[in-house]
């Protein structure tokens, strides 16, 4: 291998696909299970490689240098191969700087909350202490191998004081998206920001919770990008990734190099989540999901996928002889499965059902890799029909309309005029993605 990422697992991992955009190399993923680490390390038969979880910190003891920075965190995410000699160093740290200037954080003076004690909270601890944060507080449990400042539960000590969390363990990542939160973030009464270092799913369920309280959320993936960015500069011995300097030179944005990496940084960053992201469209039926999502899937290449179809062949039926026979219910649990499924999916446009919104795991699933769309048709250009059972004609509809109408309004990132022609449409969800 002479480019590539080693780790366990990777399934989940985007690196690949950002090398690519970075430069033309070739980057391999490749997968090291703990009894293969030690030959893999000891052949030494790579030129550069990246590290990610478990071996940030298992690869030390086998290089020859190490960066000053990566030594004072302990923890390697580079190694480059120089005739025979491995040389350690953490570009982990840059990413998350830029991620700071990127969405434009302010740390300096900041009480920051850093869940998890690994090697990645080290990283992230290092670069907010650059940044000159007030104070910075780890969170662990009682049965946590390395110990923080903090037990989760003595967390409300801090209630009132954190302006800044950042979560560095897995929690929430693919395939475990919906595992359950680390903290109740409604506890908490001056956050800021909440940040996740974890980019797959593009948001976990602790960025949407922090959605809802209107708390501003920045995913791991700008950190990610960076961090490969800054990796690449070292693959090809350019000292422009990794001057002395570089990290305080990363906290003055008037700097030329600052701006400059920021921007190279910004097209692969806005390449990969075009890559990913997904369209989500709800509304009422009749409302034209189907036929807008056709439209979009065609014009810009999006794979399209509508959930009532899939359900259909699921349950090798029509959607209304089965809720008609088993209840909506039932049917509503087989739509949240299905929907889950999808959602782990990246770069769809998804036309939902009209009662989607309705169970809260649906939209969390739905906006884990996507933006929700809510197509607002007029009662009066909506269409009962015999099939579909629970808006099979007016009177029906109507009420299903007046209970939605909160429910889509409240659920959905933007809301789509549903009255004007489908190019006006295509071009307002387009313009706003």
């Amino acid at each position: 291998m002479q480019y590539g990422l080693i780790g366990y697992p990777l399934k989940h991992s985007f690196s690949k696909e950002i090398h690519s955009l970075i430069s033309n190399y070739n980057y391999e993923i490749h997968e090291l299970k703990d009894d293969e680490f030690d030959i893999f390390m000891n052949k030494r038969d790579f030129q550069c490689i990246n590290v990610t979880i478990p071996y940030k910190q298992k690869v030390i003891p086998y290089l020859d240098m190490i960066d000053e920075d990566a030594k004072n965190i302990n923890a390697v995410n580079t190694i480059v191969n120089r005739n025979g000699k491995l040389i350690g160093y953490n570009t982990d740290i840059l990413g998350v700087l830029a991620t700071f200037l990127h969405f434009d954080i302010n740390i300096k003076n900041t009480n920051v909350l850093i869940l998890g004690t690994g090697a990645t909270s080290n990283t992230v601890h290092y670069a907010i202490k650059k940044c000159k944060a007030k104070n910075i507080y780890k969170a662990y449990r009682k049965n946590s191998k390395i110990k923080g400042d903090v037990l989760y539960n003595n967390l409300e000590e801090l209630y009132d004081n954190i302006n800044i969390i950042v979560n560095t363990t897995s929690n929430g990542m693919y395939p475990h998206a919906d595992d359950s939160l680390l903290i109740d973030l409604n506890k908490f009464n001056n956050i800021e920001y909440v940040l996740d270092v974890v980019y797959n799913p593009l948001k976990t369920k602790l960025l949407i919770e922090s959605e809802k309280f209107k708390k501003k959320s920045v995913s791991g993936l700008y950190m990610l990008v960076a961090q490969a960015y800054f990796a690449s500069q070292l693959f090809f011995n350019n000292n422009f990734g990794k001057d002395n300097n570089l990290i305080e030179q990363f906290l003055d944005l008037s700097n030329d190099k600052t701006k400059f990496i920021i921007s190279e940084c910004d097209k692969i960053y806005n390449k990969c989540l075009s890559n990913k992201i997904n369209i989500v469209l709800t509304g009422m039926p009749t409302c034209g999901k189907t036929t807008l999502g056709k439209m979009i899937s065609k014009r810009y290449g999006y794979e399209f996928i509508d959930t009532d179809s899939l359900i259909e062949t699921k349950i090798n039926c029509k959607i209304s002889n089965f809720i008609n026979e088993y209840g909506e219910e039932k049917f509503r649990d087989i739509e949240s499965d299905v929907i889950k499924e999808v959602s782990t999916k990246n770069h769809l446009v998804i036309s939902t059902g009209g009662g989607s919104i309705l169970k809260d795991e649906n939209i969390t699933n739905l906006k884990s890799n996507g933006i929700v769309f809510f197509i607002n048709r007029s009662l009066e250009n909506l269409k009962p029909s015999s099939d579909r059972p629970l808006t099979s004609d007016i009177e029906s509809l109507t009420k299903k309309f007046n209970e939605r109408l909160p429910l889509y309004k409240s659920t959905c990132d933007y809301e789509i005029n549903g009255d004007t022609d489908f190019d006006v449409r295509i071009n307002d969800i387009i313009n706003k993605l």
